[in-house]
């Protein structure tokens, strides 16, 4: 019985969320928590599903039945994943049945991208299982495709990082995915202990968009400027400037009403303890939040973390991208 263990790694947004959906440039590096997926053929016709990090274990269904019928939340990534894989190469030889068990060191509920992650591991391990070696870009092509099916909407970003790894230079769609070579990213990441409902902010940020448009459409373009400046100074090491343009960053993420009380708490905490920049990382309305400091003020940063209510997490950023364990 063949088994295969592949690993991809969670993601934060640095610079560019929202806007990122429009078309325009952002940043994001990859974290070394990381979501692990063993997949096993069966010699039954039959995919089964272990999955406990999202509610669902023991979840079996006939082979011939992928993403069809009603299919539970905690599935739908993986179902899919392999739905596509196998629309996508219909010539690869016969498959019984396979089981999928996956793991992560991460809570999905602190958006870190959990299911691109689970998306790219199936899709690397059905391209191994079946001898295909799919290209880096095959990889992401055939994700992505997945997570528009499964939630209709998305840039891409996060599945970029589980793909590539590293800190990327990202444009909706895979447009353009460009490693940058950086020498260090001293984050500090602080959840705040709500988990945000992504598809719920891009909507209501949408709706503003078609109430004002030029005025939404001039803070996008505002954040296109400020993420081109901020790869620049990001590649010079220069992370004091980086610092002020995720200030700026965060300014335009309030305008569109995506941040909130708690998360502003645990950003100015930050700020006043060292931090050279503060922002909230990703959809908003919750999740987590990023500073960036320097080492001697790492720690006070972090007490002022928590004694906002804030949880610090503890992740190494450009972690390496999806690979065979």
């Amino acid at each position: 019985m063949k088994k295969i263990i592949v690993s991809a790694p969670g993601k934060l947004m640095l610079l560019g969320e929202h806007a990122v959906v429009y078309n325009k440039p952002c940043l994001v590096t990859a974290v070394d928590q990381r979501l692990r997926l063993t997949i096993e053929v069966l010699n039954i016709q039959e995919f089964q599903l272990d999955a406990p990090d999202v509610d669902t274990v023991n979840y079996k269904k006939q082979i011939v039945g992928i993403g069809k019928g009603n299919i539970p939340k905690g599935a739908k990534f993986v179902e899919f994943a392999i739905k596509n894989f196998l629309d996508r190469t219909p010539l690869t030889p016969f498959i019984r049945g396979i089981k999928i068990t996956t793991k992560s060191e991460f809570s999905s509920r602190f958006g870190f991208g959990s299911s691109s992650a689970s998306v790219v591991c199936v899709i690397k391990a059905m391209s191994e299982l079946f001898n295909l070696n799919l290209s880096p870009k095959e990889i992401f092509d055939l994700s992505y495709k997945t997570v528009l099916d499964v939630q209709g909407a998305g840039s891409g970003f996060d599945v970029a990082a589980a793909v590539y790894g590293g800190t990327n230079y990202f444009i909706k769609g895979g447009k353009t995915i460009e490693p940058l070579t950086i020498n260090q990213l001293p984050l500090i990441v602080g959840y705040s202990g709500v988990k945000a409902d992504t598809v719920t902010l891009m909507s209501e940020v949408k709706e503003k968009a078609n109430k004002y448009p030029k005025i939404i459409e001039g803070i996008y373009s505002s954040i296109e400027e400020l993420v081109e400046f901020a790869k620049v100074k990001l590649l010079a090491n220069d992370l004091r400037s980086f610092g002020e343009l995720m200030n700026i960053n965060q300014g335009y993420l309030n305008a569109l009403g995506v941040s909130n009380n708690k998360l502003a708490d645990m950003i100015y905490a930050s700020r006043i303890a060292g931090a050279y920049g503060a922002k909230l990382s990703g959809a908003g309305g919750g999740d987590c939040i990023i500073a960036i400091a320097p080492e001697e003020k790492r720690i006070s940063v972090e007490k002022a973390i928590q004694q906002a209510g804030g949880e610090v997490i503890k992740v190494k950023t450009n972690a390496k991208g999806v690979k065979i364990e």
